[in-house]
């Protein structure tokens, strides 16, 4: 299926490894130019080259371009805009904030993670949906998590600040922009290969005193389809948000957990 999103100019935000460099890849796939951004310089040198080589495979003459920056900050977000200020498509995405007893997070930490996960999707919202609206296509997904569909007691830092951007994307959806082919949807990751759910599953096995395989086969055996979810079949879902084939689509919540989710709505 063409997509129909080549020569379009995708941002891409922690980019440089997970479920971000899957999007980008995906929309590179597609023949997207792809700016990418990210923290780590090293790490996003690599995801660059490696997304230049899947271009120059493809056959493909859309650039790929990056920015080393917090994308959570104002001085981040104005170091992206000022290398490129108009883009057709936005992923956002951003490191989900630190487990932990709510009991110990004060108003500071509070406001971190309403920054990084909240308020930094919003400002990246505002600096790009007029332009597409103007231009008449507009594709924004942010990346937030499957607890905002089912809440994890030891994230709520995650669970409080990613609902509130929920609620947010609820609303700005369904606004004029719908009429102006501008979608905004969230995609909902579940347990993925990434080296944040690898990191969970070593703190687990070091305080239960267990060996690593047991733990992550224990949490495989909790989701229907027996396996973790891989960063290329979540950056193919999002490509297909981003497509010309999902412009119906807008204000949704996409989750993409392999059935562990027990709802019906």
């Amino acid at each position: 299926m063409d997509l129909g999103i080549s020569g379009k100019t995708a941002l891409v935000c922690g980019a440089s490894k997970g479920l971000g460099y899957g999007c980008a890849e995906a929309l590179v796939r597609e023949g997207a130019n792809v700016v990418i951004v990210a923290r780590g310089a090293a790490g996003l040198d690599a995801a660059a080259r490696a997304l230049s080589k899947v271009a120059a495979d493809a056959g493909s003459r859309n650039f790929v371009k990056q920015v080393t920056a917090d994308i959570t900050t104002a001085e981040g977000r104005k170091a992206v805009l000022s290398l490129h200020s108009e883009f057709d498509i936005v992923v956002t995405n951003a490191g989900g904030p630190p487990p932990g007893d709510f009991r110990a997070w004060n108003r500071e930490t509070w406001i971190r993670a309403i920054d990084a996960n909240m308020l930094a999707p919003v400002e990246l919202i505002r600096a790009s949906v007029d332009g597409m609206a103007t231009r008449g296509f507009g594709r924004i997904v942010n990346i937030t998590s499957s607890a905002v569909k089912a809440p994890i007691s030891f994230l709520g830092l995650s669970n409080g600040a990613r609902s509130g951007l929920t609620g947010f994307v609820a609303g700005i959806a369904r606004s004029s922009i719908a009429a102006k082919g501008v979608t905004i949807n969230n995609l909902l990751p579940g347990s993925f290969e990434t080296d944040r759910l690898q990191a969970t599953f070593v703190g687990s096995a070091e305080r239960s005193g267990e060996d690593l395989d047991t733990v992550v086969t224990r949490h495989k055996q909790l989701i229907p389809a027996r396996r973790l979810g891989t960063a290329a079949e979540f950056g193919a879902i999002c490509a297909f948000l981003c497509s010309v084939h999902a412009g119906y689509l807008t204000g949704q919540n996409v989750l993409a957990d392999g059935g562990a989710y027990p709802g019906t709505y």
